[in-house]
């Protein structure tokens, strides 16, 4: 197959190409590299850069790979932005980068007869949940304005596939971690600018970058009072979106959009995460508690029951310590270069 990655340039889209490329797949990576870097492209992909709001470049590259005789087989949409906590300081730049910019990538693909996309979607679009675990059906309340910009691409997802037979896939993920083990031989790992996600913040203070954790909140209704979370490997993610992507040709993606969520089905606090990075790093990580962040819902933990069941998809980092673990072994490569 031939699968254009809008965003592969960066963590999680370059972990799923370079899975696709191990699988013998042809991946061509699109991406504006804002947050995304060329060194974590896998090996013999095509990069193209270029802006997602840019239909006409998007179409121009569809209508290229149809006269060369080598057309796309599908997409996989990872170009975002992921801040929860900014989305509520700029709502404004998340609804023109995640929705507006997937609607113009829609209408491309649309335009040149390409119908299979698999969306990055999140689990924000559940909000503060009504029970835990969390199931696709679960009612779909956004708290902060990242996860309302997913869920409207959700529903045009909906539409399109109700008038136009768009085929799609959202995949919602819950907290995305580690680092994967032996894949094509690039370094991958959880990065971002400026760093928001609990994991690497705390393995930064692990090795000295930071003084201490920060914990947003200890009034939670948890059992220790902060918040719990569902930590997923980037490397099992991966697998689910190849499961998704093979999915989008049968009789059930023929009939409505597909919806999974992707977890590990087990829930970890703020301060779990934390004694879990001492065990791992053998390091104190001095903790500090700070009043709660806007839009944080108490506990986010998924049923992947769905994608276990109707992808044959199976999670293999299921212990925490192991997430940790090859976070941990890449963090310290990340700064040792």
């Amino acid at each position: 197959m031939r699968i254009l990655v809008t965003g592969g340039a960066g963590y999680i889209g370059g972990t799923v190409a370079g899975l696709l490329a191990a699988r013998g797949h042809q991946a061509v990576v699109f991406d504006n590299l804002s947050h995304g870097r060329r060194d974590l492209l896998p090996a013999g992909a095509e990069f193209v850069q270029g802006e997602l709001a840019d239909r006409a470049a998007l179409e121009n590259l569809f209508i290229g790979a149809k006269d060369e005789k080598n057309p796309f087989d599908g997409v996989l949409h990872f170009a975002a932005l992921i801040e929860a906590g900014e989305s509520m300081v700029r709502p404004e730049t998340f609804f023109r980068n995640n929705t507006a910019s997937t609607l113009s990538l829609l209408e491309a693909m649309l335009a040149q007869g390409l119908r299979r996309l698999v969306f990055s979607s999140t689990a924000a679009v559940y909000g503060e949940p009504e029970t835990v675990p969390i199931k696709e059906d679960a009612r779909l309340r956004p708290t902060n304005a990242y996860g309302e910009s997913k869920l409207l691409a959700e529903h045009m997802l909906g539409w399109m596939h109700r008038i136009h037979g768009l085929r799609s896939a959202s995949l919602r993920y819950f907290n995305v971690a580690g680092a994967p083990e032996g894949q094509d031989g690039v370094t991958r790992g959880e990065a971002h600018e400026p760093e928001s996600h609990l994991i690497p913040l705390v393995l930064d203070v692990a090795l000295g970058r930071r003084a201490a954790i920060r914990i947003y909140g200890d009034d939670y209704p948890t059992p220790d009072g902060t918040c719990i979370r569902d930590y997923i490997h980037v490397s099992d993610l991966a697998e689910a979106h190849l499961l998704a992507l093979a999915a989008l040709e049968t009789e059930a993606a023929a009939k409505e959009r597909l919806v999974f969520n992707l977890g590990n089905g087990q829930g970890f606090s703020v301060r779990e995460v934390i004694e879990s990075a001492r065990r791992v790093t053998g390091h104190p990580i001095p903790a500090e508690v700070h009043p709660r962040r806007p839009g944080d819902p108490a506990a986010l933990v998924a049923s992947s029951e769905k994608a276990i069941r109707d992808l044959g998809w199976k999670p293999h980092y299921t212990q925490l310590d192991e997430i940790v673990r090859t976070a941990w072994i890449w963090h310290q490569k990340r700064y040792a270069l």
